[in-house]
């Protein structure tokens, strides 16, 4: 059976082969509560579609109209199989509950680096943050390299990050884009690491050639589901 958990995922299980993120966009804060509801309520009320989906958890955007999805399978291979078999009767399930959903993106990654939530820390994140940063036509190369140096401006500055509990980076399939997943203690803990003035590590991460852009986001984790017994 499929069932809830309060408990964060872990991107850096060794079983995950093909992370997914995907986000939707509701409008309104109501129409975000309504549609955690639905997925919650149309996952319950059926089993668990595959061995091989490790988590499935929804974020609820802190501009108080998205819907972030982040799912663990491992290996693309499973997840195709369960959109030609499962997929779909629980997307229409969903849209009758909350007509209109804008489906933005799906996309496909590969975890390539992590800094992991020290040994001990048991801090639930008040905040998870996404970043996304794209990089210019034949620059995708650079992705790991970007993500080395923001690896290593963190660890250089613990006192700034000190509200940081864990960053994880992945590689878009398509080449083109990092996403970094990162929670963060609190809000207020993330805002006073931005309001820091900027080391020269930092410096280099930002201004670091090839990058076209960055977006990044500010989610609460809303649902968790993931497989159990009944």
């Amino acid at each position: 059976m499929s069932r809830r958990t309060e408990q964060h995922p872990d991107p850096t299980d060794p079983r995950i082969g093909a992370p997914f993120f995907s986000t939707w966009r509701l409008g309104t804060p109501e129409r975000q509560r309504q549609a955690v509801e639905a997925i919650g309520w149309t996952w319950e009320r059926r089993p668990w579609p595959s061995a091989d989906l490790l988590g499935y958890h929804v974020y609820a955007g802190q501009d108080g109209s998205t819907l972030m999805h982040y799912s663990q399978w491992s290996s693309e291979q499973a997840f195709e199989a369960f959109v030609k078999v499962h997929r779909q009767e629980r997307v229409d399930e969903v849209d009758t509950a909350v007509p209109g959903i804008e489906r933005v993106g799906l996309a496909r990654y590969r975890r390539y680096r992590s800094r992991e939530r020290a040994v001990g820390d048991t801090r639930v994140p008040g905040l998870v943050v996404t970043v996304r940063i794209d990089f210019e036509a034949g620059d995708e190369g650079r992705r790991e390299e970007w993500a080395d140096l923001v690896l290593k401006a963190v660890e250089d500055d613990p006192e700034g990050h000190a509200g940081l509990l864990s960053a994880h980076f992945h590689m878009s399939a398509d080449g083109r884009h990092v996403l970094n997943y990162a929670e963060w203690e609190s809000a207020e803990a993330y805002d006073r690491a931005l309001a820091a003035p900027p080391t020269d590590a930092w410096e280099r991460v930002r201004t670091y050639p090839g990058m076209a852009g960055v977006t990044g986001s500010r989610y609460v984790h809303a649902l968790g589901l993931h497989p159990g017994r009944g």
